[in-house]
Parts: structure tokens; sequence; C-alpha cells
């Protein structure tokens, strides 16, 4: 969330953010409504003392009547405040939570991921001299999953990986991390459970009602828990509440957890084969730094990302996200994409995301100034390490081979027994 101070100072930028990202714009409700709750706080204050006053000189009064009558009017009009303060700071609170950041200067301005910008693309689709399969034909002949069982027994949108096919994944999940070790990150295995708060923390929802969750959360029926859709929930709030020293910062975190989402793709988009799914793995970068830190650490995680794809030998670009694309929470937003031969296309693998101080402000994540003592909130980064099995998908399809088997990537032989590749005839 924003600093309401910020809102009282900068209302036409707030405006704008709202407009560019498409969002409603509440900005005169809530300075109405920030003043008449200072209003009424005042005015309560005031009328506390009085009665204060009052109570301590009935015991001496003369005449304690007009004392006691003017005492009740007074608790009268307090209560009558109260309830009029209670009403008015729940609604401020609510709005103040629909409030969007605001959106660095550099981002495109547009409605959608149609105002998209490419920054650059690195490397060159391969030109097959045969008929590439796509990713489920792969799966299919080479025995490495079997959706109709897992289906039967788990449901849709769920998947299983089998022999080869899941060791090269948790190849690809282990080189991510220690790669992000070697770079100065803390690895952190994360829960998947974790309370609403927490979900509510991480700034992904609008407004104070935590009951809109419940369209995209899994909710543990029963208890006060519920499943993340991301380490970077609980990332989040690992420092929730603490004031860090500024010699600590940047924090790098590489957390690990098995994702899980009720979205799950629409009808006809991007519900074959391994693009997604209820439940899923992935490795998250997450900072904390200062936000002077936070554009030279967008970049660091933007290029740990492209590090990693390079490493898996793919051809990919990266997005500049517009305004409308980038979400409610965020400053700025990179999408790194990886070629995928089957749809011709490039398609997201990991979105780099500065998000200022918005989510620290929610979880009172602070920093002690060097010099000055001062107190400021922290500014928080996250992205993508690898996701998967999405990685898999232009991994199967770039690496194959007419046969039907598929080359790994030098980077993760060593993490696959010295093989070069698997899958082929000879299954």
């Amino acid at each position: 969330m924003l600093d309401i101070r910020f809102i009282r100072e900068n209302p036409d930028i707030v405006k704008n953010a709202c407009r560019v990202k498409g969002f409603d714009d509440h900005v005169d409700e809530i300075l109405a409504l920030d003043a008449r709750v200072r209003e009424l706080k005042t005015i309560t204050q005031t009328m506390t003392a009085e009665k204060n006053k009052i109570t301590r000189e009935i015991p001496t009064a003369t005449d304690k009547a007009p004392l006691i009558a003017r005492s009740k009017q007074i608790s009268d009009e307090i209560a009558a405040d109260m309830a009029e303060l209670a009403d008015k700071d729940a609604r401020l609170n609510d709005l103040m939570h629909r409030v969007p950041q605001i959106p660095d200067a550099s981002a495109p301005i547009g409605p959608d991921d149609s105002a998209n910008v490419e920054v650059r693309r690195v490397g060159t689709p391969r030109e097959f001299d045969f008929t590439p399969r796509a990713q489920w034909d792969l799966l299919d002949m080479n025995g490495w999953w079997m959706p109709e069982k897992i289906a039967q027994i788990c449901g849709t949108r769920t998947y299983c990986l089998v022999g080869e096919a899941a060791e090269l994944q948790l190849a690809i999940e282990t080189y991510v991390i220690q790669k992000l070790i070697s770079r100065g990150f803390t690895f952190i295995e994360c829960p998947s459970i974790t309370k609403p708060q927490t979900i509510f923390d991480a700034g992904h929802f609008m407004g104070a009602d935590q009951s809109i969750m419940n369209n995209d959360v899994f909710m543990l029926a029963g208890t006060d828990r519920c499943l993340a859709g991301t380490a970077e929930i609980i990332l989040n709030s690992l420092h929730s509440g603490e004031i860090l020293p500024e010699s600590a910062l940047p924090i790098k975190y590489a957390g690990f957890s098995p994702c899980f989402r009720k979205e799950a793709g629409a009808a006809g988009r991007d519900t074959r084969g391994l693009a997604r799914f209820h439940q899923f793995n992935k490795v998250e970068q997450y900072v904390f730094c200062t936000p002077e830190q936070s554009d030279e650490m967008h970049e660091h995680l933007l290029n740990n990302l492209c590090d990693v794809i390079a490493d898996l030998e793919l051809p990919y670009r990266v997005i500049a996200n517009s305004t409308g694309d980038m979400g409610f929470n965020k400053v700025k937003m990179n999408d790194v994409e990886a070629w995928v031969p089957s749809e011709g296309a490039y398609k997201e693998l990991g979105s780099c995301s500065s998000i200022g101080t918005f989510q620290a402000r929610r979880t009172n994540t602070r920093y002690r100034e060097n010099g000055t003592n001062e107190v400021k909130f922290c500014a928080t980064l996250n992205n993508t390490g690898i996701a998967v099995p999405r990685a898999l998908v232009p991994l199967l399809e770039n690496h194959q081979n007419a046969d039907g088997s598929v080359n790994i990537p030098k980077k993760l032989q060593p993490l696959m027994g010295g093989r070069t590749k698997i899958g082929g005839k000879h299954q």
C-alpha cells in the first residue's frame, strides 16, 4: 500500500497510476475520508480531555448535577463520534488497500500485454531438419508422464512426471538453486501452508476483505490456513515487524516450494501439456533492500533468470511489461520468454518485479539508515529462479531429436549422471 501522506501530497500522480494501470480511482474519496478521520480523532481527543477535567472536578463541586449532566452529554457525543470514526476508518483502510503502486516512468503505458515492448532477443530459434514434436508427444512416446491416470486419481490440472523426465526436472531445480547460492543468495526451503494474512500482506489482492482470495487461493477447510501460490508469499513476511540495519541490506533469498493455485488456465489456453497446473514447483528470487538499491537489484534478478535460460541453451527474449499488464503492486516488471517451437512463439518462463515499499508497508519491514538512524521502509523485489514443469516445455521441444530423444544441456549433464541425452527409440 501507499503512504497516505504521499497520496495527500501527490493526488494527481496517484490518479494517473489508477488510470494507466486500469484500476478504479478512489483518490478523492480517500482524501475526504482521511480529512474526516483526522478531524474526528481531534474532536474525540478534545472532548475526552474535557470529560476527564469534569470528572476530576465533580468530587469537590458544590453543585455536582450540572457537571454530571455535562459529562454524560460528552460521553454520548464521544460515543457517536467514535462510531462514525470506526466506520470511516474501516472504509478508508479498505480503499487504501485498493490504490495501486505507482509505475516507474520507464514502464510502457497501455491497457494490457498488447502494449508490452520487447527489450532484447538472445539466441536464434532452431531450424529443424525433421518435423519437430510438441512436448506432449515427446512425453507420450517416451512414457514420461501418465496424464489420464493422474487425472483419474487426483483430478484435472495435475501432473506426474516419470523416469528421466522427473530426473530432468529435479536437475533443473538443483542447478538453479546452486547457481543462486553461488551468487550470494541464502537458500530457503519454504512451506506451502500459510495463513491468509501472509498472502494478503504480499499485496496481490485489493481491499481489506480477505475473502476475495477465495477464488484464487486453496483454503484448507476447517483450519485458519491456506496454500501459497509462490514462495514469495513466505519470503515477503520473513522480517515482518523488524527494523533491519542498513548494513544488512540487500538481503537475497532463494526460496523453493511447491506452489498451489486455483487458476490453472482458461479453457483452450495453456491447458495441454506441461504449461499450467494447480500444483507446480518454483525456485523464487526475493530481495529486501533500500529504495536506492532497487534498480540495481532489479537488473541483478533479471540477469540471473536470463543466465539460467541461456544455460538451458534456449532462445529467449526480454519484455518490458506495460502499466496495464504489470499488475496491482508493481513499480516495473520484465517478463522473460523462451521460444516454444510447437507454438511458434515465445512463452513466459518468469517475471522480474520491483515492488518498491508497497509490500514492506503491509508487513512493517523497515531498516535503520546509516548515519541518520532514521527508520525507513525497505524496498522488495522478486523474480522467478525457475518454475517447473513449465521450463520443460521449451527445453524438451528445442533439444529434441528425430527419434524422440532429447539432448541434455551441458550445464545439466553432471546432475544427470553424465548423460548427454534421454529418451528416444531405445525406450
